[in-house]
């Protein structure tokens, strides 16, 4: 397995660069909520930088957050622990916290939430920057305008939708710097949901596509998709298809229950540190793969199951490679690349 040891020191400053992108400023609160499994490693360093800066700073532990792959479950009941999660201005937390009743009280209250969720050696090399940021920013500008969107390859995907416009668009540029905002450490990527019934066509997965929920694994054999009025209808291929039908199809919570076939948020990355070639460094070491599987410049991100107002635990993340990606007619994405300037945080770089 790839691993690069950090140094305590340069971890810890590193977090301090991370407080700046957050825009902590003095006389703000960080609280560091963890479990039982979370990094003491990243904790201290996280908690050191706070002192540095003359910032409060302190860890609640649980004994187990919500699972990655689930979205939208809470496992915090204790209203105490609530009620000092909203007291704090920035919130660290080591697992996800989309659409859960304790993520929405935080942001409602004000609170930023920093997701963390990768290992050292990848926090370091998948800080944001102001670039990013304004990459990202220029991308969610065009999401939010655009009414219909359509995503074609030359593997055979021809997939259409229109995006919900009452659903936010989330854009993810790896800093809680705004009052009420979520971002995840590392993340540089656009997302929408489609409005429900609209997403309709054929979706292609190819060899050397990455899975990344509920597995952590680079795809062996093509996955042919057929959806109609929002929903997955058939399933089609090798092996893969077979676990990607069966993941779901176990996560039904009754024979007729569809909710894991529909289609859930639809992005693209744009972190030019992130790297395709991780899924094979790290295969199978979800803790190194949940940023930069999902930043990776011009990757398009196919997902199923859970929505605004649907929650199922038949969520399935999957970065695609080599997608052309329109936005009312305008490729913004083309084969997999980045094409629209405003995207392109550095235009020398090749990605994949």
């Amino acid at each position: 397995m790839y691993r690069t040891t950090i140094p305590a020191s340069r971890l810890t400053s590193v977090f301090r660069r991370q407080y700046e992108l957050c825009n902590v400023k003095s006389g703000e609160s960080i609280a560091f909520l963890t479990d039982l499994t979370s990094n003491q490693e990243i904790v201290a360093a996280g908690l050191s930088a706070a002192a540095e800066i003359g910032n409060a700073a302190y860890e609640i532990r649980v004994a187990q957050g919500p699972s990655v792959e689930t979205m939208g479950e809470s496992p915090f009941s204790s209203p105490g622990l609530i009620e000092a999660l909203c007291k704090a201005d920035l919130v660290i937390t080591f697992f996800t916290g989309f659409f859960s009743p304790w993520e929405r009280a935080i942001r409602t209250a004000g609170g930023r939430i920093l997701n963390l969720l990768d290992t050292p050696d990848q926090l370091v090399r998948l800080q944001g920057s102001p670039k990013l940021k304004a990459a990202v920013v220029a991308a969610r500008d065009m999401v939010r305008k655009a009414a219909e969107v359509r995503v074609t390859s030359a593997a055979g995907t021809d997939f259409t939708w229109v995006k919900d416009s009452a659903a936010p668009v989330f854009h993810h540029y790896g800093a809680a710097d705004e009052r009420g905002r979520m971002d995840h450490w590392g993340q540089g990527m656009v997302g929408m949901f489609p409005r429900d019934g609209s997403a309709n066509g054929r979706v292609v997965v190819k060899p050397g596509d990455v899975w990344i929920l509920p597995y952590a694994r680079i795809v062996q054999s093509r996955i042919e998709i057929e959806v109609r009025d929002g929903f997955i209808r058939d399933v089609s291929g090798a092996v893969d298809a077979k676990m990607f039908s069966y993941w779901l199809d176990s996560c039904r919570k009754s024979p007729d229950d569809l909710d894991p076939y529909a289609i859930s948020h639809l992005g693209w990355g744009l972190n030019p540190k992130a790297r395709w070639d991780d899924i094979v460094r790290y295969e199978n070491s979800m803790e190194n793969l949940q940023a930069a599987m999902r930043s990776y410049p011009g990757s398009f991100l196919f997902s199923t199951g859970p929505g605004p107002a649907r929650k199922t635990k038949g969520h399935i993340d999957m970065p695609m490679n080599d997608c052309t990606i329109s936005l009312d007619g305008e490729v913004v994405v083309k084969d997999g690349r980045l094409i629209h300037p405003g995207m392109i945080v550095d235009p020398d770089r090749t990605y994949h």
